[in-house]
């Protein structure tokens, strides 16, 4: 089998696993290479996310490395194979391989938690809120550009409806209710939407007022667990782009910050009373 040479992050992240478990059990790639009956390139190619690997492989590689903690092993069998060809292949030709990449991390994971201080999340946007942002990027993308922008975005939102909706909890800055792009009808109808999606049971919504302070303020987070907290996933929306971080201290860091954030909150009921008032005022 040829090494894939544009492997997704999934699949970068099972190599990365899987190399984790090798450095803790204190062996070299050479000296698992020849516990697993592999060659090192075979060994590091894997590791790198270049090769498919079976399940069955997976399992070997734990034994050989001594990882007991069956669950993570278990995890790591459900990410192995060939590329998942998921609705968001489609789109990899015409986008950041981030923005793919994270739609499959989404279709994936067990629960979401996402902050943003001047956006409205992007599960949560309409389709005219989210053209408005998209027609605001710099520098300016063209009209095939956004519309491609435009569809991917709403198909990820497909992970809160259906018979299993992902569990999603936004929490939204007051800041980012009252930016009214696109104009008023835009801004209000965004802000219904999101007092509507605020009644759903799998969302959990969140309102930051003014007021006070707290952590985490000058970026979007968006943190995603995985079936175990080992495959937690966070992503950080920058101007270059996405920023995918999986380091435990990183996991540890971002989710402190999110509950910092999330104390700093209204209650739902009381969030889902000010995106009315809102509304009402624009």
């Amino acid at each position: 089998m040829r090494p894939s040479t544009a492997p997704t992050l999934r699949q970068q992240r099972l190599g990365a696993e899987l190399r984790k478990l090798r450095e803790q059990a204190g062996l070299t790639a050479t000296g698992a290479a020849q516990l697993l009956g592999l060659n090192q390139a075979r060994v590091s190619n894997i590791e790198l996310g270049r090769y498919a690997v079976s399940a069955d492989r997976v399992r070997a590689f734990a034994r050989s490395y001594d990882c007991a903690d069956e669950g993570l092993v278990e995890a790591l069998c459900a990410m192995t194979g060939g590329r998942t060809r998921g609705w968001w292949e489609q789109h990899r030709e015409h986008l950041p391989a981030a923005l793919v990449d994270l739609a499959e991390l989404e279709h994936h994971a067990v629960s979401v938690r996402v902050c943003l201080v001047i956006h409205i999340p992007a599960l949560l946007q309409t389709v005219d809120h989210a053209r408005a942002l998209f027609q605001e990027v710099a520098p300016p993308l063209l009209p095939y550009e956004v519309e491609h922008r435009l569809s991917h975005r709403i198909k990820r939102q497909g992970v809160l409806y259906g018979d299993t909706p992902l569990p999603y909890t936004a929490l939204i800055h007051e800041a980012a209710l009252r930016m009214g792009f696109g104009g008023p009808d835009i801004a209000r109808a965004q802000l219904r939407h999101l007092a509507d999606m605020s009644e759903r049971d799998n969302i959990a919504m969140h309102v930051i007022p003014f007021g006070g302070g707290f952590p985490g303020t000058g970026q979007s987070v968006d943190y995603l667990a995985g079936p175990v907290p080992q495959l937690d996933t966070v992503q950080l929306d920058t101007h270059h782009g996405c920023e995918f971080l999986d380091a435990r201290a990183q996991l540890a860091k971002y989710a402190s910050v999110l509950d910092r954030m999330q104390e700093a909150a209204l209650s739902a009921a009381a969030s889902r009373d000010l995106i009315h008032r809102l509304a009402k005022q624009i």
